[in-house]
């Protein structure tokens, strides 16, 4: 599939267009096609869309609902979420200069839309904030974690930094709060293979050459949990969670691990006691050393 053609629907609020590229196949027109590949979105609301001049090309041209595709066409649109959940938690900039913006995420905010969050997503929110269309985000961070993250301000420079993160030429610091591991001795360097597991949305660990590697260590006991501090030296989907789970610690509010509850489990009151909590690294614009932490704790 070709890159995706700079869009020619601005961002309207903090929300970018999104695309879907035409495939192969017979449509009558550009309706069917939409409600034939989005059946979740009814006919209705496309040819709202379309009324609105909400749906375009990628020359620019808007689209009716008897307008002609074919195959390898870019459709641009507005993507909408009805009745969409408010995330009751705000995000704090801890930094920003011409390139980089670092931010204090809280627990429960997605870093970028999918799924049924679009608004409530922090990308969203600090493009609305900032007014800079072309922010992007540096890294993952799982919706449930709050904490530290890295977004690139400038197209020209954002590659200098993804190859820190490509090259793991970065050191994050987390800390989680979890059971106490009476019989294990810190620090405990653990390793294990992993890969997706039958939910789609959560991993397991298998035998095989080890994939992903995490330090631990004990910051403090608190009764019958402790506060460990995991320094992640790869970076797979839910690495800490996993790890400390197989050792018998799984993180407190974890409704993946060990057992993974129903879509739709989050108690506000219960946020995942994870926390990205640091991050540094040598900018490779300016050369100085970088350390951001978050005012976030525990």
């Amino acid at each position: 599939m070709p890159s995706k053609p700079p869009p020619p629907l601005p961002t309207r609020d903090g929300v970018s267009a999104s695309f879907v590229w035409v495939p192969e196949g017979y449509w009558e027109n550009a309706l069917e096609f939409l409600c034939d590949y989005f059946p979740e979105v009814s006919l209705e609301t496309w040819t709202e869309r379309m009324q609105k001049r909400e749906v375009c090309d990628s020359n620019g041209h808007f689209l009716s609902p008897i307008s002609q595709i074919k195959r390898g066409m870019c459709l641009f649109y507005y993507r909408e979420i009805p009745n969409e959940i408010k995330i009751p938690f705000c995000e704090h900039i801890l930094f920003q200069d011409e390139h980089l913006l670092v931010v204090d995420k809280p627990h429960f905010l997605p870093v970028t839309p999918g799924g049924g969050y679009l608004r409530e997503t922090l990308l969203v929110r600090l493009k609305r904030r900032t007014q800079i269309d072309h922010l992007t985000p540096l890294h993952r961070l799982d919706r449930e974690t709050a904490g530290i993250m890295l977004f690139s301000k400038q197209v020209q420079s954002r590659g200098a930094y993804q190859v820190l993160f490509q090259h793991q030429q970065i050191d994050k610091t987390y800390h989680a709060l979890a059971p106490h591991l009476d019989h294990v001795s810190f620090p405990l360097q653990k390793k294990s293979r992993l890969v997706e597991g039958p939910q789609f949305f959560v991993m397991q660990e298998v035998p095989g050459e080890a994939n992903s590697e995490t330090q631990i260590h004990l910051l403090e006991r608190r009764g019958a949990f402790s506060m460990y501090e995991l320094r992640p030296r790869t970076g797979k989907k839910h690495q800490l969670r996993v790890h400390l789970a197989s050792l018998g610690a799984p993180i407190i509010n974890d409704t993946f691990y060990p057992i993974a509850l129903p879509h739709g489990s989050d108690d506000f009151e219960k946020p995942l006691k994870l926390l990205a909590k640091s991050i540094a690294f040598t900018d490779p614009i300016t050369g100085e050393s970088r350390h951001f932490e978050s005012q976030l704790t525990l």
